[in-house]
């Protein structure tokens, strides 16, 4: 008989802020700005591994020739939302990309593998792109997506951030979604054991 995961373990798990730049902090999407700082702050005062994904379109990228998007080109909007970038100074792993996965970047499933991260604990913006995607990815390649519903946003809108949820439920299973209240009692308890 399998035992159902209850949480992550801060020792083989880190937690990952992915996209929380300027150009995607909108008004369905900023209020889980603060939840995410208060996150990463106590993950990292506990002693666990955080990590900052950030994100570029460079001109030919295929958002722009298959899709038309063009943003997220300028440093503005690049740019950390100023709430996060103190303790995105304290992560152990700042990752750039120009897929909506992180995995997608050489190299990050060995510095994943090189650690012993077998857990990802998602928040950030879009839930229904980036987190969604880089979950799927960790899934694909055994390791435990975690997210975190009240951490992560769509800057579409709440349908779009209650669609990813529910597919996420689905296909990676409902007991992998945590609420922020979740991690933080985890993290009060000295991480699950």
């Amino acid at each position: 008989m399998s035992t159902a995961l209850v949480g992550p373990q801060l020792g083989s798990a880190v937690l990952m802020a992915i996209d929380v730049q300027v150009g995607f902090v909108k008004e369905p999407s900023a209020h889980v700005v603060p939840v995410i700082v208060d996150l990463m702050r106590a993950w990292q005062v506990a002693g666990g591994a955080t990590a900052v994904a950030t994100f570029t379109n460079p001109p030919g990228s295929q958002y722009e020739t298959i899709s038309g998007w063009t943003k997220l080109r300028t440093p503005e909007e690049q740019a950390l939302a100023p709430e996060l970038a103190p303790v995105a100074n304290a992560a152990t792993e700042r990752i750039t990309k120009s897929t909506s996965s992180f995995f997608k970047v050489a190299g990050v499933l060995e510095t994943f593998r090189a650690r012993g991260w077998t857990e990802v604990v998602l928040t950030g913006i879009d839930t229904d792109s980036c987190v969604h995607d880089s979950a799927a990815d960790a899934y694909q390649y055994g390791i435990t997506p975690w997210l975190v519903v009240d951490a992560c946003a769509s800057s579409g809108g709440q349908q779009y951030h209650e669609a990813a949820l529910l597919l996420a439920a689905r296909n990676f299973g409902s007991h992998l979604l945590l609420t922020s209240s979740d991690v933080h009692r985890m993290l009060s308890q000295g991480g699950y054991q």
